[in-house]
């Protein structure tokens, strides 16, 4: 369905005639400045609603790759059905989710970064854990994003690391990561905020590819000594590798995305490419079919096609889950990752640029 061209220039919404549902198309950027030109999709509702028309999806519904064969889907993660639909009788020897934090994030509220009472979240938790476990080969790897706010105790990261307990005999903790994140955020009275943590888990022993934990920043400092059959060697000697190893603090990841052009308009919580990439070379093959819950922005399906895995993802949002299509499509055609201040719905036209 479309917007009618009459909407677009009065700037209203479809379906309305209320003058309190007007969207200001008019204002221009402040001259020498650049920004996104699609507000936060999560919290502006009316810029949501504008977008929903553009979406091919509804929820239930699967989009199929016609080139590689990646899905993408408007589904909800707690619902084994649901996740069955886009599954089908596949596993996954990794499994990658990003899911909400439970974190207020920009002082703001939105159905997608949401807070909710902790019993509640940790119900939301167990059941889409669950449900991923379900698609898991038997030798598979488990990734999941997860936040904490200070001013709550930290939660809900310590609360879900202890639900995981409840999955042991599937899932064994391998290791806790820590992503810098140059964007940083904090006040003058506390130290700034200036990461991002990864769970790592396992089921049963999956191989790992190390050659993917190597960074590009070259092996420069010495100092670390040990004997070796009785010599005395430093890390140098001893290394396979000229560059350093990432470790479990990744501090080579740019995160400020439209330096490394791959920005996505009005997406929040987007993860760089490279940290997808990182997971992917190391827990599987090409190929290899690899599974996203919460789509978002779309980078894992973007780094598994820079990387030929499949990949089925999708998010129980209809604008998250046609991002992240467009982003696939924009990628083959135009070779970026991203859309960097450009607007992923042109269907807008010039006005879309001032939503």
């Amino acid at each position: 369905m479309k917007i009618q061209e009459n909407h677009l220039l009065q700037g209203v919404l479809p379906g309305t005639a209320d003058s309190s549902t007007i969207l200001d198309f008019s204002a221009e950027p402040e001259s020498g400045k650049t920004r996104e030109r699609l507000s936060r999709i999560d919290l502006d509702g009316a810029t949501r609603h504008v977008l929903l028309p553009y979406c091919r999806l509804k929820h239930g519904e699967i989009w199929e790759d016609p080139v590689y064969g990646h899905r993408v889907g408007v589904l909800d993660a707690t619902k084994s059905k649901d996740v069955e639909s886009i599954v089908g009788d596949e596993k996954t020897p990794l499994i990658l989710n990003d899911p909400p934090y439970n974190v207020v994030v920009g002082k703001s509220k939105s159905a997608n970064l949401f807070q909710v009472d902790l019993t509640d979240y940790l119900r939301f938790s167990r059941q889409w854990v669950r449900n991923a476990i379900g698609v898991m080969e038997e030798d598979a790897h488990f990734y999941v994003w997860l936040g904490a706010d200070y001013k709550k105790n930290f939660e809900p990261m310590p609360d879900f690391m202890v639900l995981m307990r409840d999955f042991a005999n599937d899932l064994k903790p391998r290791n806790f990561i820590t992503m810098r994140n140059q964007r940083g955020y904090g006040t003058q009275r506390n130290w700034m905020w200036v990461r991002q943590e990864l769970l790592y888990y396992v089921k049963g022993n999956p191989g790992f590819g190390i050659d993917a934990e190597y960074t590009d920043i070259p092996k420069i400092l010495r100092g670390y000594y040990k004997k070796v059959n009785g010599k005395l060697t430093e890390n140098l000697e001893r290394g396979k590798s000229r560059f350093i190893r990432a470790g479990n603090v990744w501090v080579d990841i740019q995160q400020v995305f439209y330096r490394a052009e791959e920005n996505v308009p009005g997406c929040y919580a987007q993860k760089p490419l490279k940290a997808i990439e990182r997971i992917l070379l190391s827990g599987s093959n090409e190929k290899d079919l690899v599974i996203d819950f919460f789509a978002h922005s779309g980078t894992t399906l973007i780094a598994g096609e820079r990387l030929s895995r499949r990949v089925y993802t999708f998010d129980v949002d209809p604008v998250f889950a046609e991002i992240t299509i467009r982003r696939l499509e924009n990628l083959r055609k135009t070779g970026k990752a991203g859309w960097q201040w450009r607007n992923p719905f042109p269907e807008l036209g010039d006005f879309g640029d001032k939503l």
